[in-house]
This record gives structure tokens, C-alpha cells and sequence, in this order.
């Protein structure tokens, strides 16, 4: 089995390609994911995770973080201070503990007794925006609707050569949050689930939403009754979507309503979905074979958005949607390969067959 590598949002590329050295030369897939990761971690300029992340309401920057490998252990790490790297200190609860996770001041005295140094994770940039969100706070305003700034945990999943599975999760979580408060990351079966033998998942958003469904779990226990990856997120969202029409999620309206999944199995297939208010509509992110540098990408989805629209010459605001869905048609085919390689050998057959994929796999605001 060839090995491959999938993580959550934009930064997480550059976390892949760290992960996509130690596979590339052999490496497991738990080292895999926990260089990946790191990467994530160590970046001031990623606000969600590590260094550089958001505080919490205090002005205190607390991190969350699990891994999970091959073998069935895991290990995790919650409401930890001044420790750059959390993923690697979750590592070594799973490997030199008998317990799953650490919390708080125990979680530091142990990162500190095994080497890690202390650190001062509130850089200028975060420490000036969590100034300026306290200063604009009003004393009663609600705490659900002012967590929106970030939530964009990355989640990490890999496949060595072995076809062994392995799996990461770290952030800093929601930015202003209650002091305190712990997400789905840390949380084994919430933020991540792997099992060897079937496969791994990983979640991303508002962590309450992933809790409530235990959502990794979740998602891996579909696939062991016989649910493609891509299916398997598909049901998650669709039971978090469930819930909230039947009133069981907080705040189901306001801007912190984000959820997201990415899935593998042990066959290397692979799926992804996200659902969030912020946006016209959700769409997911459409199963890969082959994906490279895309470059080119952003032209290609302009091209098709364009092109749709000056050819239905329709602005309706339900057009406007099918338009997006053509635009990311295209803009996939460039993912898939290398620049704009991938459009010239394009029929309108198989742009047609992956539009109606896109089309079924998109949720859409009826209004």
C-alpha cells in the first residue's frame, strides 16, 4: 500500500509535507503525524494551534492535544500551559504512562520532568488582538457569540508503507474561551479515533459539536459496517445536522456552527466534509486520487464560476450556488493534477459525472 497523508485547512499543508518526509523515506505513521503536527504548532502565524495561538478569556493561551496509533494506545494532554509542542508531550503519556490524558498543572510538571522547557506561548500579534477583543467585550455579552474567531484545530491522519494508521490532533481551540474549557480534541473518539484495522478519523470546528457525537468514533464505526470514508463524514454532519433540528446543539445559528471531518480507511480510501452557517452552502471536500500541488486551482475555479454564470445568464441567489459547485468541478481537476495539466484531457463526460458528484455531496440553504 502506498502511503499518504491527509490534515485539516490551509495550514495543514505544510504540516503534510513534514509528515510526507518521514513516509517518504520509510518512517512509521505515528512519527508521521506527530512531525507533522508539530509544524502546525511551531508556526506564530497559524492562530489556532501552539505558539502564536489565541488565548483564552483570561489571556492565558491553554492547549489541547491527543495522538493514537497503530497499536490501539493513545495519549492526550488538556488545558496545558508554556509547552510549545503538546503533541509530543501526549506521546509520551501514551508511551511511558498507563493513562490516556493529562490535565493542567500535572500535564506541565510532567512535560517539565521530561525535558520539555517552559515558554512564553502568547506572542505580541495574539496578545494585541485578545487586548482588543477584551476591550470591545460588553460585561453581559453573551460567551457563545464571541467565540468565532478561530476554531481550526488541526487533525491529522497517516498510512505508512505497512499500512499502518496513526493519528494527530492539536490546537489551541476557540479564541476568548471560558478559562477552563476543553474542546473535542483531546478527547479519544471525539477529535480522533483510530482503529488499525478498519480505519482513523479526525474532526475540526466547534469541538462541542464533535462531542455531542462523538464524532471520530463515530465516523470509523460506519466504516466497519461497510461505509466509504467519504459516507461515513457524510452521516457524521448528518447527525450533528439532526440534532440541531430537533434543538439539541447551543446557539445552532450563530457563526461558531462549524464542523468537519476527514476519514481514511485501510484500503488508503479517503473523505472529507465540512458544515458551517458561515457560508452560502457547505460543500465537501470531494475524494482525491491523485492529489498534487494546486497551482492553478484558483484560475480554474474563477474560470468555471464565470463561465456559468455568462452562460445561464441567471443571478438568482440559487444559481449563484451551482455556479460555486462548477467553479470547484474544475478547480478539482487541477488539485488532482499538477496545474492545468489536468484540464486538457477533460470531456465534458467526465465533467459532467463530477459536477453531479459535487451537486449530491453539497448541502444547500433552501431559502
Amino acid at each position: 500500500m502506498e502511503p499518504l497523508v491527509i490534515s485539516t485547512w490551509k495550514h495543514g499543508l505544510a504540516a503534510n509535507e513534514a509528515a510526507w518526509k518521514v513516509l517518504a523515506r520509510g518512517g512509521n505513521s505515528l512519527d508521521a503525524v506527530e512531525e507533522g503536527v508539530k509544524v502546525s504548532e511551531a508556526d506564530p502565524n497559524v492562530i489556532n494551534v501552539g505558539y502564536g495561538g489565541l488565548p483564552d478569556a483570561a489571556g492565558k493561551v491553554t492547549l489541547d492535544a491527543s495522538i493514537m496509533g497503530p497499536n490501539g494506545h493513545a495519549g492526550a494532554v488538556v488545558f496545558l500551559e508554556h509547552i510549545k509542542h503538546p503533541i509530543s508531550v501526549a506521546r509520551l503519556v501514551m508511551e511511558k504512562t498507563e493513562h490516556i490524558i493529562l490535565a493542567g498543572e500535572g500535564a506541565l510538571e510532567f512535560a517539565l520532568e521530561n525535558g520539555f522547557e517552559r515558554e512564553n506561548l502568547l506572542t505580541p500579534s495574539a496578545r494585541e488582538r485578545w487586548l482588543r477583543w477584551r476591550a470591545e467585550m460588553e460585561k453581559d455579552e453573551d460567551r457563545l457569540g464571541i467565540l468565532a474567531e478561530s476554531h481550526d484545530t488541526i487533525g491529522m491522519l497517516a498510512m505508512d508503507r505497512l499500512s499502518d494508521l496513526a493519528g494527530a490532533c492539536t490546537t489551541s481551540g476557540v479564541a476568548y474561551k471560558v478559562r477552563g474549557r476543553v474542546g473535542d480534541t483531546p478527547v479519544i473518539g471525539a477529535g480522533l479515533f483510530v482503529d488499525n484495522e478498519i480505519g482513523a478519523a479526525a474532526g475540526t470546528g466547534r469541538g462541542e459539536l464533535i462531542l455531542q457525537i462523538c464524532g471520530s468514533f463515530f465516523i470509523v464505526e460506519k466504516m466497519r459496517e461497510g461505509a466509504s470514508p467519504q459516507a461515513a463524514c457524510e452521516a457524521a454532519v448528518q447527525r450533528i445536522l439532526t440534532m440541531r433540528d430537533r434543538g439539541q446543539i447551543k446557539n445552532p445559528e450563530g457563526p461558531t456552527f462549524q464542523a468537519g471531518f476527514v476519514a481514511v480507511n485501510k484500503k488508503g480510501e479517503h473523505g472529507a466534509l465540512l458544515v458551517t452557517n458561515d457560508t452560502v452552502f457547505s460543500a465537501p471536500a470531494y475524494p482525491l486520487e491523485n492529489i498534487q500541488d494546486p497551482t492553478g486551482a484558483g484560475d480554474a475555479f474563477a474560470g468555471g464560476l464565470i463561465g456559468w454564470l455568462a452562460k445561464t445568464d441567471d443571478l438568482s441567489v440559487q444559481n449563484l450556488k451551482r455556479a460555486v459547485v462548477y467553479g470547484s468541478t474544475l478547480a478539482s481537476f487541477c488539485v488532482e493534477q499538477f496545474s492545468v495539466d489536468g484540464l486538457r484531457d477533460l470531456s465534458p463526460l467526465k465533467i459532467k459525472d463530477r459536477y453531479r458528484s459535487f451537486m449530491e455531496i453539497s448541502k444547500f440553504d433552501e431559502q
